[in-house]
């Protein structure tokens, strides 16, 4: 099952990467860009270097890089190599992974690493970036699209309320560009009250419901929510065995008791509802 949960880290502050990779969260993400001072930017690749090198017990460490052109390249030749998950890439849009992917087959063939060694997943973020989310979807080395919410807002001038329902249309087309492609269900957004947990389980169930099925976080207080979040219950679980064991293994489609029509669709349903058990 593709990761749930993604914790931020930032790249300044190493003390933090054992902690977060000994909490619950599926991966974690040492970040070099938003949550690092202009002036820590060395400190902070030197550090994701010495943790990557040091580390996790298991966690996936992937690392945020920034993505102005010389930053990029110096944020890659310190993370790239053993250890690295692989490669967060801010406001992604077609030309920027293009220059990602040039710089990653550059240090991979230097560094003894086989080609395509380090994925990337492209962070949406940019008006660009989603109105060719579709062709970042496919672009070198993405795994999966994330989406950034704070700068989008402010690139389109919109002023979203509590719930981000301005910003709904937009996380479907990131949905769409994702279930066209082939790719696994988005990562949405930061909760950035990270001492609500009432509403961070609310916001998670709305991601849910509209196609996805992780979110990153920034603190690990928010991770096991998250983790419950984008989990089927075991009612949840109970109920789609038993709809799928209504159909014949030489049948695709049903009735049940009820008189409702089984068909594929409502069966991949079902069958998406164990994955996530």
């Amino acid at each position: 099952m593709p990761a749930r949960s993604y914790l931020y880290v930032p790249g300044h502050r190493p003390d933090r990467v054992p902690k977060a990779a000994a909490s619950a969260a599926d991966a974690v993400i040492i970040d070099l860009e938003d949550a690092v001072p202009v002036a820590a930017k060395a400190t902070a690749r030197a550090a994701a270097a010495a943790a990557l090198r040091a580390g996790s017990g298991g966690t996936p460490l992937w690392v945020r890089v920034n993505p102005g052109a010389d930053d990029l390249a110096a944020d890659l030749a310190a993370v790239v190599g053993p250890g690295l998950a692989g490669v967060w890439l801010p406001k992604a849009e077609p030309a920027a992974l293009a220059r990602l992917d040039d710089l990653l087959t550059g240090l991979e063939r230097e560094r003894g690493l086989p080609g395509g060694a380090v994925p990337v997943v492209a962070l949406v973020e940019t008006a660009a970036g989603v109105l060719h989310a579709e062709e970042v979807c496919r672009a070198p080395r993405v795994v999966r699209l994330g989406i950034g919410e704070a700068d989008l807002a402010g690139e389109l001038r919109v002023r979203p309320d509590p719930d981000r329902t301005e910003l709904h249309g937009v996380r479907l087309q990131v949905v769409l560009a994702c279930a066209a492609t082939g790719l696994p269900a988005p990562v949405g957004p930061v909760e950035t009250n990270v001492t609500d947990t009432d509403r961070l389980a609310h916001t998670t169930a709305t991601l849910l419901r509209q196609g996805f099925r992780a979110r990153t976080a920034l603190h690990p207080r928010q991770v096991p929510v998250i983790n419950a979040g984008f989990t089927a219950t075991a009612e949840e679980v109970a109920a789609a065995e038993a709809l799928l064991a209504r159909v014949p293994a030489d049948e695709s489609t049903a009735v049940d008791p009820d008189g409702h029509f089984l068909d594929p669709a409502v069966l991949r349903t079902a069958r998406e509802t164990l994955d996530r058990g």
